[in-house]
């Protein structure tokens, strides 16, 4: 199943009508500038890192580019790693700031994703870590090339995939129980294609952080 950009209705913000989660959808967010500005503004401004992940006893590089931002002691435990968070920069503070006046969630921390090309991705996953509590707000937006965004149900097997297209300055908010219910990725594209930066902004727990 997919939700072409164009079958959308023509007001900036849908809903999408997902069982046992709660998805929203922003077309047009107001993000104080381009989208293209911003993309070129964060290529420059971020420490991106090749980052390593362990899968069954095996260390590989990650596929794309990875930098973590938010408050101080806003730890998180990704990929079997522990990430520090470097201080928020100015741009990232004002994306920041309008994401959490346009959702009415609060978020002391960002993962920013950076796919160079067709072959990078993101493997099927749900951001349910411990520390991001029992129903976390990962609002997650789009700078540059155009990708697929794919939703699997993870328990029942009767709902076909759902694959969503993200355009440059969307924002895709998950709540809810969808982490719960839902996994998602970010597939390899077999055209050829220009680079994306994907920040998710969320919440880091304290209290329910790994030690």
């Amino acid at each position: 199943m997919s939700f072409p950009m164009d079958l959308f209705a023509d007001d900036d913000l849908d809903t999408l009508a997902l069982p046992d989660a709660h998805i929203t959808l922003y077309r047009r967010p107001d993000l104080g500038a381009a989208p293209a500005t911003l993309f070129a503004c964060l290529q420059q401004e971020l420490d991106w890192r090749e980052e390593p992940i362990t899968l069954y006893g095996k260390t590989y590089l990650q596929p794309r580019l990875l930098a973590w931002y938010g408050d101080a002691g806003a730890h998180y435990r990704y990929s079997g790693r522990d990430h520090v968070p470097r201080p928020w920069t100015r741009t990232l503070l004002a994306l920041r700031d309008r994401v959490a006046a346009l959702t009415g969630a609060s978020f002391n921390s960002v993962l920013a994703n950076l796919y160079r090309n067709e072959q990078d991705r993101m493997g099927l996953h749900a951001d349910d870590e411990r520390e991001l509590g029992p129903q976390p707000v990962i609002a997650s937006l789009s700078l540059g090339e155009e990708r697929r965004f794919r939703l699997k149900h993870r328990h029942r097997k009767d709902l076909a995939p759902v694959t969503i297209p993200l355009t440059s300055g969307t924002l895709l908010v998950m709540a809810g129980e969808t982490q719960k219910n839902w996994k998602h990725e970010v597939p390899r594209e077999s055209a050829k294609c220009g680079p994306r930066i994907n920040l998710t902004f969320r919440h880091i727990e304290s209290g329910r952080q790994r030690r």
